[in-house]
C-alpha cells in the first residue's frame, strides 16, 4: 500500500490541505472541532508527516534546542520527559546540548552554533540574568528558562526557598544535632545556579526562626562518588543521634547507604531529609521535598510553544512549590 499523504488526510477530514497543515503546526487559528476531525483522520490513516518537506514548506527547523548542565541525573531525565512530551505532541523534535565544560559554554554563547539554529531555545537551571543583561546570550529566537528565573524572560521555576524553609521547619522539630549537605553550584565559574543557594537560605531562615542552629555543613559536587565521600566525612564527625538535611536526594541516598554500611538505623541513629522525591525515594522510605519536575518541564514547553504560535505579550513566570513528604528516614 502507498504511504498516505496530506491530501488523503484532508479528504478524510473534509477540510483543505491548509487546514491540515495548520493542525500539524499546532496553529491557534483552528477550531477545536475541526482540529479533532483532522487528528482523527491522521490516526485512522496512520499518517506521518514528511519532516523534510515540512521544513522546506514552513521555513522552520521544527526543532527545539535544550541547553542543560548534564543529562545523567534523575532530575534532568525527569525534566526532559516533561519537555519532550509537550514538544512531541506539537510535532517538534528536541536537540539536547549538555553544558559540560567552559569551552562548550563559550561556544554556545555564539550566534551561529547548532543550538541557535532551532526555532526555540530552552535553557535549564542556570542563573542567566547577567548574561541577558550583558547581551552575551543571543535570544533572537523565542527562549524559555526552566528551573530558573530571570526578569523579562518566560520561565517555569521551583520555589526552592519555600522548599528549604519547609525542610528547616520540620528538621527543627527533631531531636539531636542538625547537619546539612549542600551541592556545589558553580560550573567553571561561568554559569551559576540559585537553586541550592535558595534552598540553603530557606532552610537557615527556618532554623533561625525556631532558635536552632547547624552544628556543621558539608558541600559535595553532584556525583555519586563525591556524595558518598561527604557522607563518610559527616558520619565520622557527627554526634548521634542527629538529623541531616541533604539538599538533593542523590546526597540523601549516599548518606543512607553509608549509614546502613556502618550498621546505623536511618530514622533512629541518623534522620535524613532529602529534596526532589526521585522515583526511588518512596521505596527507600526517604523523607523528602516532592518537586513536580515533569509538570514544570511541560509548562515551560507550553510557554515556548505559545511564543512559536504567535504570542507577543510580556514575559510570564510560572512558579511551582515543593511539599514535604514524611517517611521512615525522618
Amino acid at each position: 500500500m502507498r504511504k498516505p499523504t496530506i491530501q488523503d488526510v484532508a479528504r478524510r477530514a473534509g477540510v483543505g490541505v491548509g487546514t491540515v497543515s495548520r493542525v500539524l503546526n499546532n496553529h491557534a487559528a483552528v477550531k477545536g472541532a475541526t482540529r479533532e476531525l483532522v487528528l482523527q483522520a491522521i490516526a485512522e490513516l496512520d499518517y506521518t508527516p514528511n519532516p523534510h518537506a515540512r521544513r522546506i514548506a514552513g521555513g522552520k527547523s521544527y526543532t527545539i534546542s535544550v541547553l542543560l548542565p548534564v543529562v545523567t541525573t534523575e532530575f534532568y531525565v525527569r525534566l526532559l520527559d516533561g519537555l519532550e512530551s509537550a514538544f512531541q505532541e506539537a510535532r517538534y523534535d528536541v536537540a539536547i546540548f549538555p553544558l559540560l565544560d567552559r569551552s562548550r559554554l563559550e561556544r554556545y554563547l555564539g550566534s551561529h552554533t547548532l543550538a541557535y539554529q532551532a526555532d526555540g531555545l530552552v535553557m535549564v537551571t542556570y542563573n542567566l540574568t547577567q548574561l541577558f543583561n550583558e547581551r552575551r546570550l543571543r535570544n533572537q529566537q523565542p527562549t524559555v528558562l526552566v528551573d530558573a528565573y530571570a526578569e523579562g524572560v518566560d520561565c517555569a521555576f521551583m520555589d526552592n526557598v519555600t522548599g528549604g524553609r519547609l525542610a528547616g521547619e520540620y528538621a527543627a522539630t527533631l531531636p539531636g544535632e542538625l547537619y546539612a549537605i549542600w551541592v556545589e553550584t558553580e560550573l567553571d565559574q561561568l554559569f551559576t545556579t540559585r537553586v541550592f543557594e535558595e534552598r540553603r537560605a530557606g532552610f537557615r531562615a527556618a532554623l533561625q526562626g525556631s532558635g536552632r542552629t547547624l552544628r556543621a555543613e558539608f558541600t559535595a559536587s553532584f556525583d555519586a562518588l563525591a556524595a558518598r565521600n561527604v557522607a563518610t566525612a559527616l558520619l565520622d564527625e557527627a554526634q548521634l543521634p542527629c538529623t541531616v538535611f541533604a539538599s538533593a536526594d542523590l546526597l540523601a541516598g549516599a548518606l543512607l547507604d553509608e549509614a546502613r554500611g556502618r550498621g546505623l538505623t536511618p530514622g533512629e541513629d541518623v534522620r535524613v531529609i532529602g529534596f526532589d522525591d526521585q522515583p526511588w525515594a518512596a521505596a527507600r522510605g526517604l523523607t523528602t521535598l516532592h518537586q513536580p519536575v515533569e509538570q514544570m518541564g511541560h509548562e515551560a514547553a507550553q510557554l515556548l510553544l505559545s511564543r512559536l504560535g504567535g504570542y507577543r505579550g510580556p514575559a510570564r513566570a510560572r512558579r511551582f512549590e515543593p511539599h514535604l513528604i514524611v517517611r521512615d528516614t525522618a
